[in-house]
């Protein structure tokens, strides 16, 4: 539940900025089942100093044809499509991100592909990214925090990529979850290929974004 906080402190630590992790826990909002949204941690860090940039995937929120509006046409398509839906959750992530964006967070349409991942990385800033942890870990879906391929849903989950290996067409990720398949220490490398599908599938969740903070 609060591998978005944990994900953002290993950020700011990596930028020279230190704060406990339990001070970006109770600042950070969280939704009805206790996560959050990429949207939220970029609100922390304006307040803390940064500018955040999100590549945001999630077709419920942004509409394509968006790219390339003003700030304030932004802010007024988020509020008709406010309007449009009826969903409660998606009418507070519109919210945040209407707030996000007045707070002077940015938001960016490029297509999403691994170059995109590559060149981030390369301007040595990591990617806090939401992605599917069912589908990243290759597990069943989960319900209660067990594994549950009948009853469960599909996992959401926050971590940090901090790396490439164009050798071997891997990215390195820093993943603050206790219970990896694959890992004792939170650190492997994923095959780009199926890392960039797990950030797609993030969608079916809750956020399938990149979140990349650079010093005012």
């Amino acid at each position: 539940m609060t591998c978005g906080p944990t994900c953002l402190t290993q950020v700011y630590r990596y930028y020279g900025h230190e704060k406990s992790l339990k001070d970006v826990i109770r600042e950070t909002p969280r939704n009805p089942d206790g996560g959050t949204l990429a949207v939220y941690l970029g609100i922390d860090a304006i307040r803390n100093g940064f500018h955040p940039v999100i590549y945001s995937y999630n077709l419920r929120v942004f509409d394509q044809t968006w790219s390339g509006f003003s700030l304030p046409k932004l802010i007024q398509k988020l509020g008709e499509r406010k309007e449009a839906v009826t969903s409660k959750r998606l009418r507070r992530s519109i919210d945040a991100y209407v707030h996000y964006l007045e707070l002077g967070g940015e938001v960016l349409f490029d297509e999403y592909r691994k170059q995109l991942l590559i060149d981030i990385l390369a301007s040595g800033r990591p990617i806090l990214t939401g992605l599917s942890a069912t589908y990243l870990y290759q597990t069943a879906r989960e319900i209660d925090n067990k594994y549950d391929d009948i009853h469960g849903e599909p996992a959401g989950h926050f971590v940090v990529i901090c790396g490439y290996d164009p050798e071997t067409d891997q990215f390195i990720v820093r993943d603050p979850a206790s219970t990896i398949p694959f890992s004792r220490s939170g650190k492997y490398s994923v095959p780009a290929e199926r890392l960039t599908a797990s950030i797609l599938l993030g969608d079916v969740t809750y956020d399938a974004v990149l979140l990349v903070l650079s010093r005012r």
